[in-house]
């Protein structure tokens, strides 16, 4: 199982980032998948069941924030907007499979002027 996340950047207050996680190594549409982020807490932000009916956003990013996955390239994505400095961290995709969770090793996302 792997996980390679991709997108963070240093973007400007009320600006937009695209993360994506590209998933191998199990059968993505059976899972389901979530965002975290660290700073330095972990915080769930954001998850995404298997057949991407039903999705699940903490307070602090719903609204501003959208998951969603790709079954054709085994892609989780999280779209970012109106950024906040408070949302600097690193982010991390999460699968768990048969119990275990799995992650990947994250992308830094810094929001500055």
């Amino acid at each position: 199982e792997r996980l390679v996340e991709s997108g963070g950047a240093l973007v400007q207050p009320g600006g937009s980032l695209r993360l994506s996680c590209a998933a191998s190594g199990f059968t993505f549409s059976l899972y389901a998948m979530a965002w975290f982020r660290r700073a330095p807490e972990r915080e769930l932000l954001a998850a995404i069941s298997a057949n991407g009916d039903t999705t699940y956003y903490a307070d602090s990013v719903k609204g501003r924030f959208t998951i969603s996955r790709e079954e054709s390239n085994e892609i989780v994505s999280l779209q970012m907007n109106d950024l906040k400095p408070e949302d600097s961290a690193v982010y991390y995709c999460n699968a768990n499979v048969g119990g275990i969770n799995y992650w990947g090793q994250g992308t830094q996302v810094t929001v500055a002027s």
